[in-house]
């Protein structure tokens, strides 16, 4: 017969206490759960200072806020005319040779630095962690290449959000004027009764009674209180979600940004590895095989009744030469996976070294102060050597042409021009899609134009600290 257990709450029966958390009846135990266990006093403590630093950091937050509208009156009306000025005075001046072009071609910059200072401003005032913003890189060289950056620039989204904070703040300061204006006169009509003279009060276009006054003036000072502290937390609630949205695009950029460098550093690493089984395929493998069928022959020689050493020793001399080749090979295929003079030496001294090797006369242009990041150094000279070995093998250029600079914003320059037959062109696998790749990986970019009848010419540009 089996033993039935029934828990002890509410059967009316006394309980006796025996080890915790149980309780004995009758010989029938029941398990019941512990009470849960109380917060310790210094935890507490410390919850109530937590909220209380967070009700003064929300009260800092709403009398900065007020005190940034009363200054945004001033500063974004200003920033505002300046802004209106300069386009009008570009527009206006456009038929006059073209002096309104160069006032156009400001303004966007006008607007980044309003944009850097609406930012500073407001992650000052919340703390957002905002990036501060910075121009767009070059898009290219030449006056196109000016144009497109400029419009770039013009178009920045997130210039755009900094500035309509800013204006927002301008009309909510705009706003502010009067409200203060109102309380100052709800404050002076409670303080009525020590210095009126008849028995009303004028209150704009409303007459109080002096014995009410206190009151109606107290009452217009709070709902004036109440208006100021609603204008501070919709300042707030606007600028958070212009600029943090903005926060959350850059960081989406990022990320795609981030994407697109994996997977161009994937793509890179799958053309380097099969362009290194192409060359021991093609190269290496052939002429050690035709070494190794060499010395099978010289031996024959030496093993027959009557050895031939004449014979042997040239077949000898064939593949010691063929042996020197391949090491020849092999040596160049390391270079092209890993330069190792980059390292020792620098770009400078790795770019003199493969112009030496090239064989194509080569006038390089260096001009680099200190080193950079080693994958930017890498990426470059990759970029050049591609371009070299495609100028020899299938541009039939007599003369290259390289030229390294270090260009503004920490970026690493190179551009390869040759006079060959031109007509190149980024093809799945080939040599200039490794270029791309290899940049991609390192955060860089490159142009190619090469016309048919050439000449032929590669720009490549890379963060100097990737």
């Amino acid at each position: 017969m089996g033993v039935r257990v029934f828990p002890t709450r509410g059967l009316g029966l006394a309980r006796q206490t025996g080890a915790p958390g149980r309780s004995y009846v009758l010989g029938m135990t029941s398990t019941t759960a512990p009470a849960p266990a109380a917060r310790s006093a210094p935890d507490a403590r410390a919850d109530r200072r937590r909220e209380g630093r967070s009700r003064w950091r929300s009260a800092a937050q709403v009398a900065g806020a007020v005190a940034h509208l009363a200054a945004m009156f001033v500063i974004g009306i200003t920033v505002l005319t300046v802004l209106v000025t300069l386009l009008g005075l570009g527009i206006g001046l456009l038929p006059l040779m073209g002096l309104g072009a160069l006032v156009l071609l400001a303004l966007p910059y006008v607007l980044l630095a309003v944009a850097w200072f609406e930012t500073a401003r407001v992650d000052g005032l919340y703390g957002l962690d905002i990036p501060p913003l910075r121009p767009r890189r070059r898009a290219g060289p030449g006056v196109g290449g000016l144009l497109r950056t400029v419009w770039r620039q013009a178009a920045d989204p997130l210039v755009w959000r900094a500035v309509t904070s800013l204006a927002v703040a301008t009309l909510l300061g705009v706003l502010l004027l009067p409200v203060v204006s109102v309380g100052a006169s709800g404050a002076a009509l409670a303080l009525a009764p020590l210095y009126a003279e008849g028995e009303e009060v004028s209150l704009g276009v409303f007459d109080v009674a002096v014995e009410r006054a206190p009151l109606v003036g107290a009452l217009v000072v709070l709902v004036a209180l109440a208006a100021v502290v609603g204008l501070a937390l919709l300042h707030g609630v606007v600028t958070r979600a212009l600029l943090r949205a903005s926060r959350e695009a850059e960081l989406v950029e990022q990320a795609q940004t981030s994407d697109h460098r994996r997977a161009g550093a994937v793509r890179a690493a799958e053309v380097e590895r099969t362009r290194i089984e192409r060359d021991l395929h093609d190269g290496v493998q052939p002429r050690l095989v035709s070494v190794g069928m060499t010395l099978g022959m010289a031996r024959q020689k030496l093993d027959q009744p009557e050895p031939d050493a004449g014979a042997a020793r040239a077949l000898l001399d064939e593949a010691h030469t063929g042996t020197k080749a391949a090491i020849t090979e092999l040596r160049q295929l390391a270079r092209g996976i890993h330069a190792s003079v980059l390292d020792d030496r620098g770009l400078d001294a790795a770019l003199s070294a493969l112009a030496a090797r090239s064989p194509v006369p080569v006038d390089l242009d260096v001009r680099v102060d200190g080193r950079c990041g080693r994958t930017a150094e890498a990426a470059v000279y990759f970029a050049v050597a591609e371009s070299l070995t495609n100028a020899a093998k299938h541009a039939r250029a007599s003369r290259c042409r390289v030229v390294v600079r270090h260009r503004d914003g920490g970026v690493l320059w190179a551009r390869v021009e040759d006079d060959g037959v031109g007509g190149a062109r980024v093809l799945p696998g080939g040599g200039l899609d490794g270029i791309a790749n290899r940049l991609a990986a390192a955060g860089g970019s490159s142009h190619l134009d090469s016309p048919r009848g050439g000449p032929t010419a590669l720009e490549v540009g890379v963060p100097c600290a990737s």
